[in-house]
């Protein structure tokens, strides 16, 4: 088993002052006057009076196309406005330094924008949502079919467990310890071994699927169609489980012996995939890189045809490849690293984290890191899952390393506390148990953002705020609602349980964010509502036009209720009238008018029937009791039921 772990140290250029050239003499003086100001009052301590002088000569360079020095001068603002706390300006002039290296045909600019991603203040705000249609436009393809073992949406619970001293290769004890069957296992396989059959085994067992790395350690040269490949694919097919095959993980890292030949790494992956295509349709194909270095990724990508999942080794850590003597990594979050494959692949393929931990102490730095891990650890199982909706497995490294590679303790169970916290974010039925294709949640409920286009629930929710902060720890998360503070959250997890009858439509929710220090660093207003839910006979309905509250009468879709009370529905345009039939009952109304007729007599309701959207909407209590169903109404979810005889 081969192992890299810890964030490798991005390859960056030297940025020195060397890096630029004096201005030519052709050039106007005031280009060098405002260079040779700037260092000289950097010399004598006045760093801030040299700003205007560095902004002049980062767009004097820019604008020549002389991007190396423009960059060299940006990094000077992003470096001096970071020192001061100014994060905003800092974001914009390391974007920017990036932006001119890579004018200049150098990827120098990476580690920058990590920089920038450290320091940026993140509040954003995620909810659950029970109708499926919603969130699966969210975790599907449009039109395209889902593909091998892909869940409609959720992600599959997955973990590499032979380090773990509690659960080792019986994959049977992750229930036991961690209070949750998980759905995938991770075995490593080097090639020219045969099939791993003892890890399929238990994983069958445990009712579970295997991930299996199977790494060529002697390079690509040996990978080959033949009768060794032939024998290990039929062995997987007779496994008899689902099995998702990594093969060559990581391919671009210079770390692996399979680096540095896109071509060749191409070909053998095809080659794979066709043989498991005749042999084993029980293997998924996953094509795996690590996160860094990200600009090597993209070459090594066989094409869609034969890639099933794509996926990614992503790991975070208090210092780069555990090394106390390299600046602090503490503020580095696991969202942002999957964002560039995220928006690369998943209009393409399913993801899932191939690998991936959170240590919560470095025995290289001797130092503990429970609440760090804490924090990130939801971001991995809660955040991660509702921000990115198309990744839909994530396999966790579950080992302490002591003094090896990147000397972080990434075990669940060498902490009680991690463990517990652990196994209380696993709870959340969105984290799957079983492979198989199209799972859903066993509760049927999704995440969505809460934006524009995502403000309304219906009956109850729970939000789950991301919150990220230059300064790392969290001090206090206050909730504010129409106004008024409704909770405040000093401890993990972060989140909120809400009822639809405290969110009336238009509602504002906001948060306020402290830092460990007890000052403010970040305030942000969402818009939510809730909406009128119906149930008839314990059934959730469905609607095109949801109901509404008007002049404080609950308005509900007339037709869809009295067609699934088994009713027919005419509408008859010219008269603006709608006639029901059940049995020996005949309803008739006409929009806007309050008197309807029940058999020919009339009633008077409390507010007319109308027209919203096309659609007819009626008071609920009018609508339910007029085929002789029992309407009940429940004020903290705002929910309508209707009972039939």
């Amino acid at each position: 088993m081969h192992k890299r772990i810890g964030i490798l140290s991005l390859v960056v250029g030297i940025l020195t002052a060397g890096i630029a050239q004096s201005p030519a003499p052709v050039r106007a003086d005031v280009v060098w006057d405002h260079w040779k100001q700037a260092e000289s009052l950097v010399a004598s301590g006045n760093t801030g009076a040299a700003v205007p002088h560095w902004k002049y000569l980062t767009d004097y360079y820019a604008g020549a196309g002389e991007w190396e020095n423009a960059a060299l001068f940006s990094g000077k603002l992003d470096a001096y406005y970071d020192a001061i706390g100014d994060y905003d300006q800092a974001i914009h002039y390391y974007e920017q330094e990036n932006q001119y290296w890579v004018n200049a045909g150098k990827d120098w600019g990476a580690e920058k924008l990590q920089r920038a991603d450290q320091i940026r203040t993140t509040v954003e705000l995620y909810r659950e949502e029970s109708n499926e249609q919603i969130v699966q436009q969210r975790t599907q393809l449009q039109g395209i079919k889902l593909a091998k073992f892909e869940p409609a949406y959720g992600a599959y619970l997955g973990v590499y467990s032979e380090l773990d001293p509690k659960v080792g290769n019986i994959f049977t004890k992750m229930q036991t310890v961690y209070g949750k069957k998980h759905a995938i296992y991770l075995a490593y396989s080097p090639w020219g071994k045969s099939f791993p059959s003892a890890y399929a085994k238990r994983a069958k067992e445990a009712g579970g699927a295997l991930q299996i790395a199977w790494e060529p350690h002697s390079g690509l040269d040996p990978v080959t169609d033949g009768a060794y490949l032939r024998s290990w694919a039929k062995e997987a097919k007779a496994s008899g489980i689902p099995i998702f095959l990594r093969f060559a993980g990581e391919m671009n890292g210079a770390w692996v012996e399979w680096n540095g030949n896109p071509a060749q790494y191409i070909a053998k992956f095809r080659m794979l995939h066709d043989v498991f295509a005749a042999e084993a349709p029980n293997v998924a194909m996953v094509w795996s890189p690590g996160d860094v270095p990200a600009n090597d990724i993209d070459p090594y990508y066989p094409g869609d045809a034969y890639v099933d999942w794509v996926g990614v080794s992503l790991y975070i850590e208090p210092y780069s490849n555990g090394d106390p003597t390299q600046p602090s990594m503490l503020a580095t979050s696991n969202v942002e690293r999957l964002t560039r494959l995220y928006n690369t692949y998943a209009d393409r393929k399913p993801l899932m984290l191939s690998e991936t931990g959170v240590p919560h102490y470095s025995h290289s730095a001797g130092e503990d890191y429970t609440e760090w891990a804490k924090l990130n650890l939801q971001r991995l199982y809660e955040i991660m899952p509702y921000k990115y909706p198309r990744l839909k497995a994530i396999t966790y490294f579950n080992v302490d390393q002591q003094m090896d590679n990147a000397k972080n303790d990434y075990s669940l169970s060498t902490s009680s506390e991690i463990q517990n916290y652990y196994s209380q974010l696993i709870e959340n039925p969105y984290l799957l148990s079983e492979v198989k294709e199209a799972a859903k949640p066993a509760d049927r409920v999704g995440y969505v953002p809460i934006d524009a286009d995502h403000q309304s629930f219906t009956k109850q929710t729970r939000v789950i705020p991301f919150i990220k902060i230059p300064e790392v720890y969290i001090g206090k998360v206050e909730y504010l609602l129409n106004g008024r503070v409704i909770a405040t959250q000093t401890s993990l997890p972060y989140g909120l349980d809400l009822k639809a009858g405290e969110v009336p439509e238009g509602s504002v929710l906001q948060l306020r964010v402290w830092n460990k220090t007890g000052k403010q660093v970040a305030f942000r207003t969402y818009g939510i509502s809730s909406q009128v839910s119906v149930n008839i006979n314990g059934k959730v309905q469905s609607f095109e036009q949801a109901p509404a509250i008007v002049n404080g009468s609950t308005f509900t879709p007339l037709r869809a209720i009295f067609e699934a009370m088994g009713a027919k529905v005419d509408y008859d345009a010219a008269t603006r009238s709608v006639t029901a039939t059940k049995g020996s009952t005949i309803v008739k109304l006409t929009l806007d008018q309050r008197t309807v007729y029940v058999n020919g007599k009339p009633m008077e309701l409390e507010e007319p029937a109308r027209l919203v959207n096309g659609y007819t909407l009626a008071p609920a209590r009018f609508v339910g009791e007029t085929f002789g169903g029992t309407v009940n109404w429940d004020g903290a979810t705002r929910t309508v039921s209707i009972t039939t005889k």
